[in-house]
């Protein structure tokens, strides 16, 4: 049973975000009132002023704490640190940019206390380009295909997750992180809170098409072995096809006249182009896993931490 006197801890990793922090701190502070809270902003290697204008707001309210990294680790490693440090009954974690606002974290608290391990702010309109619309929906397309862990079409980051999950994400091992996948993994109890996912109000996106798919990427190899199947079935077709090709040769060779064979380079180059493709495809689906494998037997941190502010540095 929850119990009535609870801490939220709400997560924010930050890149470049020195324009909008304040007015979304604001925001954030406005639907948090009345609540015992803490605030992380993970700084994920901004190269303008957003560490100092976090640590400005730090010194006045010690409930805003931040992590600030050495270089840009990449967001779901900023998520990561927040999960490892966060100290509250439950984790809400959500961007900076104000896409996602801040007001609905209410409502995740909301169905948390009814008993759900994990509260999805799930986007039911988006206010944003037809191409990002487009590459979003490919994005999940993509990952529920070949992932053995369905993730929950059309939720981000944006979340609300129980003690117990953020304890479990902290503990798992792998180096290589789609939060969204390991949140969904563990199979804890969990709904939805329908929003409107608002345009970015300051700076780009962090997501163009080409890391989104990369992203979708990650999250494919590191949930599923069904790619490297695929490589197995593209070679038993090819194998197949090279074969047929190989007995349609010898009977056109000797069962049909001379001016019925196959003269000049067209089939051989389609051959070698379409054989070297699959080939090229098999050889860098496996390259991706034993990208993976080395990160993982490298044992390096996933980030490195450079400045705290209102956080004991021996607890990160």
């Amino acid at each position: 049973m929850t119990p009535q006197k609870f801490t939220v801890s709400v997560v924010v990793p930050a890149y470049n975000e020195e324009v909008g922090i304040a007015a979304f701190l604001e925001r954030l502070q406005g639907t948090l009132k009345g609540l015992d809270y803490e605030i992380i902003v993970v700084d994920d290697g901004s190269v303008d002023g957003t560490l100092t204008v976090l640590s400005a707001l730090a010194a006045k309210n010690d409930r805003i704490k931040a992590i600030s990294f050495t270089r840009n680790f990449g967001h779901q490693m900023a998520l990561s640190a927040g999960y490892k440090y966060a100290q509250g009954d439950c984790v809400v974690t959500i961007d900076a940019d104000m896409q996602d606002p801040p007001e609905l974290i209410t409502e995740l608290i909301e169905k948390w206390q009814e008993g759900y391990k994990i509260v999805y702010a799930k986007r039911r309109e988006r206010e944003e380009t037809i191409f990002k619309r487009v590459t979003a929906s490919l994005f999940y397309r993509v990952l529920n295909t070949f992932s053995e862990t369905p993730v929950p079409i059309d939720v981000g980051d944006f979340r609300l997750v129980d003690r117990e999950v953020a304890e479990l994400i902290g503990q798992l091992p792998e180096k290589s992180r789609f939060l969204r996948g390991l949140v969904a993994w563990g199979g804890f109890s969990a709904t939805s809170v329908d929003f409107i996912r608002r345009k970015r109000m300051h700076g780009k996106t962090h997501y163009p098409f080409f890391k989104m798919l990369n992203f979708a990427l990650d999250g494919v190899v590191s949930f599923s072995t069904k790619p490297l199947k695929m490589a197995i079935y593209l070679g038993i077709i090819a194998s197949l096809l090279g074969f047929s090709g190989i007995v349609y040769a010898i009977w056109r060779r000797f069962f049909l006249p001379h001016e019925f064979w196959v003269t000049g380079w067209t089939a051989l180059f389609v051959a070698i182009v379409f054989f070297g493709g699959i080939q090229l495809f098999t050889t860098g689906i496996i390259g991706e896993y034993i990208g993976k494998i080395y990160k993982e037997v490298q044992g390096r941190p996933m980030y490195l931490v450079k400045e705290t502010v209102n956080i004991e540095r021996q607890k990160i």
